[in-house]
């Protein structure tokens, strides 16, 4: 068959491939352009990579998922588990999609190691390697985030414009395992596929995004192997009146005919068909014959047959030459084994059965054929067995395993792989001692199938993370409705036997307010999902309305409602909308029935957490000061952002204390993220605002704090960063505790690093000694003390994000904005000047902390006190 056409199972393409709509009809334009154009595109970038499977993933409608639009050379019930992938999860297309490089994975041990639930739904040894799709009109690099977007070529925004150059989809590409890195050619030649693929999408209708969404399944499409045929079939045009023959080179060689043997081709034919045969063929009938075709000797030779139909004017003869001798020869070579031999297709089924199969497998073949065998044969059953058959399909290697068939009849299996299916052999074993080989070839039998076990582990995972009922809510949308195509999510909570909603996803807005406070007991399916514990299940908008007559809906067209109970007490309920009528499988029922366990669980945890994670915030909030003191000649602003991973409360602080010696800077962080460390922050900024109070040498100030910690001995270490303006406010005397130096931004922009002597943390000696050093601030200066966080990023060095601060600081707009504001308010007096420049570091302290601010994973607190000297 050749590369690019369409075979697989008759499900996905009978309801269109990839263009199915969710209602399962085809949408017009878009399956035909993924099999005419895209399928071809994704068989020659396997082949060109010698890889054994692909797969093309395009964005949805909504831009949340990846959908698995086109299969090369694997079988897609196999993927079933991944026909929809959460952009955000942690799995390697999605990485690739939202990283825009190439992420590869050489073998299964690394990919149990970066992308576990990838191993977990396809626990098998195959390299892979993923890399993200561009929207037409782009090429993909080699490097550099891409561009989000919401849907499927598609823009942001509610209007879905085309967006050239953003994600548009990911391919991936199969090997078996690696012992190395992909080559440089290799990784080369998959960009030019992606790009060739880029192009190729630019072919899909506007309405290819809804499309994609459909439930209809993958487009499947078989590889060029190169594997020879045993049939070999040749078209011909034949005018009896003349006895011409037209046909190519390749038709007279199946004839053992040279070019210019036969009479010039005139009456080649005229000897197969007798004088019935052209009375047919005159009326446009089809006629056959078998014919024996004699080698240049005279000896040996072979049966052809000869399908001909005459045209409608009695001229024209149109028909092929077949040549089945291979594959007959084939087939009487394997009829004559004793031992059992098979061949299954590209999705498992069975496409040949020899003779003594049959009798070893206690069956016709006319039951096999067509069908798995796991399907039809009771006995094979067993998870286990089927595992056998995707590791081969996988791994490309052979895998073998025992079976017993009732009653005793033990039977050794043994499938050897290739691109276009499996070659099956069984035999008789007396018992397993013989065949241990075998045995340990074998994979473990496993409880479930690979497709409930991965979505029940997946979002496991997802919850085991999450802290927060936000997390939880997060979790849910972000697995739940990918995983299942799902377009709306609602979670209730129970509190005061109502029922209260606590996150959303897809709804109208406003539809769920009439439902708030809903009473436990009422006549709703939410509410009677939670007081009888079971799920209930509506595949289509009738039986909605059937079972609760006049129930406000909007236009979804299935739902689920899952009882939240967690330790036998109720904690609320999960809604899951689907846009079109659907049936839910028992599968699909038991592992939603599942899911609903996991997060009663974890929302019962995360109400607890977020109890605890108040008295602690409070605590953070009540320990940092609320109000700066107002100094005359200075301009002083601070900015704090708490983590977002863990309890998001830590050990940062700042604070500013006015003494008879000047005004005092504090900046420090206590390691660690949690109430213990948000307890000795305090401890720590009363004891130096004390010893600051006191008056005396910061080195002393300094030292009696790190003796103070180690008497408390808390088992926790911190920094700190000191500074001392003299009244003038010119003159600045610093000591540093094994902080980050500040940086002194000059009024003509130049921005520097104070490279202050310093001493170890606080906590680590308890005799250290902290020298001071002393520094001018100019008119215009800004002084900026900060803390790690501002200035840490995963991957990257600590002095590269200090550069990076400079860099902002020096490219603010501060002095000029100051001095206007300055002249601005000259007439209306001092409070109105340091107004006026204290807006004007505001805005540059909003600049400085946005980058952070923005960030969704900051892993550590971040505090900022910005100074500067007005006259």
């Amino acid at each position: 068959m050749r590369p690019g056409v369409p075979v697989g199972e008759p499900g996905p393409n009978a309801a269109g491939g990839a263009g199915a709509a969710r209602d399962g009809r085809v949408c017009p334009g878009v399956s035909a352009v993924l099999q005419r154009v895209v399928a071809p595109e994704l068989c020659r970038a396997v082949e060109g990579a010698n890889g054994h499977g692909g797969l093309v993933y395009l964005t949805s409608a909504d831009g949340r998922s990846l959908v698995l639009s086109v299969v090369a050379g694997l079988p897609p019930g196999v993927l079933g588990p991944f026909r929809r992938v959460a952009v955000s999860g942690p799995l390697q297309a999605a990485l690739a999609y939202r990283s825009g490089r190439t992420v590869f994975v050489p073998g299964t041990e690394e990919r149990m190691r970066r992308f576990p639930q990838d191993a977990i739904g396809l626990p098998y040894e195959f390299a892979s390697a993923s890399l993200p799709i561009t929207g037409p009109g782009s090429a993909t690099g080699s490097g550099g985030p891409s561009v989000p977007a919401t849907g499927l070529l598609t823009g942001p925004g509610p209007a879905h414009t085309p967006a050239a150059g953003g994600p548009a989809g990911v391919l991936s590409v199969l090997w078996p395992s690696l012992d190395q890195e992909l080559p440089p050619a290799t990784r080369r030649y998959l960009r030019a596929a992606a790009n060739r693929l880029s192009a190729a999408l630019a072919e899909l209708p506007e309405d290819a995004a809804s499309a994609v969404d459909g439930d209809g399944g993958p487009v499947t499409v078989d590889l060029g192997t190169g594997e020879c045929a045993p049939v070999r079939v040749e078209l011909f045009d034949w005018w009896p009146p003349s006895g011409r023959l037209d046909g190519d080179r390749r038709l007279f060689s199946l004839l053992d005919l040279a070019p210019g043997e036969g009479g010039g081709r005139v009456g080649l034919l005229d000897a197969f068909f007798d004088a019935a045969d052209r009375v047919a063929l005159r009326a446009g009938q089809a006629v056959v014959r078998s014919v024996r075709i004699g080698d240049r000797g005279g000896v040996g030779g072979r049966s052809v047959e000869v399908h001909a139909r005459g045209g409608a004017d009695g001229v024209r003869v149109v028909g092929a030459v077949v040549d089945a001798t291979g594959a007959r020869a084939a087939g009487t070579a394997a009829e004559r084994l004793r031992e059992g031999v098979f061949a299954l297709d590209g999705v498992g089924r069975v496409q040949y059965a020899n003779r003594s199969a049959e009798l070893l497998l206690g069956t016709g073949r006319e039951q096999l054929l067509g069908h798995r065998p796991w399907e039809e044969l009771p006995w094979l059953g067993e998870p286990a067995y089927e595992h056998s058959y995707r590791a081969a399909v996988f791994s490309r290697s052979p895998t073998a395993f025992l079976a017993c068939r009732p009653p005793d009849h033990w039977l050794a299996f043994a499938l050897y792989p290739g691109a276009r299916g499996i070659t099956g052999r069984v035999t008789a074993a007396a018992s397993p001692g013989e065949h241990q080989a075998a045995l340990r070839e074998a994979p473990p039998a496993v409880a479930a199938g690979s497709g409930t076990t991965y979505h029940l582990l997946q979002l496991a995972g997802a919850l085991a993370e999450a802290a927060s009922v936000r997390d939880v809510c997060d979790a849910v949308s972000e697995q739940i409705l990918p995983a299942f195509g799902g377009q709306e999510v609602a979670l209730y909570q129970v509190q005061a036997g109502r029922m209260f909603l606590v996150a959303q996803r897809g709804y109208p807005e406003g539809f769920l307010d009439p439902f708030e406070a809903t009473p436990v007991r009422a006549r709703l399916p939410g509410a009677e999902t939670l007081s009888t514990g079971a799920p209930i299940f509506f595949e289509s908008a009738g039986e909605l309305t059937a079972a609760y007559p006049g129930i406000a809906r909007d236009e979804m067209g299935a739902w689920a409602f899952l009882p939240l109970i967690a330790s036998g007490h109720p904690v609320g309920s999960c809604i899951l909308g689907f846009d079109h009528p659907r049936p839910f499988t028992s599968e699909e029922r038991a592992v939603l029935t599942a899911l609903a366990g996991f997060i009663a669980q974890a929302l019962e945890r995360a109400r607890l957490y977020d109890a605890e994670f108040e008295v602690a915030r409070g605590l953070q909030q009540a320990l940092l000061p609320h109000r700066l003191p107002e100094i005359a000649g200075l301009a002083i602003v601070a900015r704090y952002l708490p983590g977002t991973q863990g309890m998001e409360i830590g050990g940062d602080w700042y604070d500013v204390v006015t003494t008879a010696e000047g005004l005092c800077l504090v900046i420090g962080d206590v390691e660690g993220h949690n109430v213990s460390a948000a307890a000795l922050m305090g401890q720590l900024r009363s004891a130096v605002r004390a010893f600051v109070s006191v008056g005396g040498p910061l080195g002393q100030v300094m030292a009696s704090t790190n003796r103070l910690l180690a008497d408390l001995d808390p088992g926790l270490l911190a920094s700190c960063l000191l500074l001392r303006f003299d009244p003038s406010g010119r003159r600045v005397e610093g000591v540093r505790a094994g902080h980050l130096p500040p940086l002194l931004r000059r009024p003509d922009g130049r921005t520097e690093l104070l490279n202050l002597e310093g001493g170890p943390l606080l906590g680590v000696d308890p005799d250290a000694r902290y020298p001071v050093s002393a520094v001018e601030l100019p008119v215009g200066g800004v002084l900026a003390l900060y803390t790690d966080g501002l200035v840490e990023e995963p991957g990257a060095s600590l002095d590269a994000g200090i550069d990076r601060l400079r860099s902002t600081l020096a490219h603010s707009a501060f002095t000029a904005a100051a001095e206007s504001a300055a002249a601005a308010a000259g007439t209306a007096g001092e409070s109105a000047a340091r107004a006026s420049v204290t807006r004007a570091l505001e805005a540059m302290a909003d600049r400085v902390i946005a980058p952070a601010h923005l960030s969704p994973h900051r892993a550590d607190d971040v505090a900022l006190l910005l100074a500067a000297r007005r006259h």
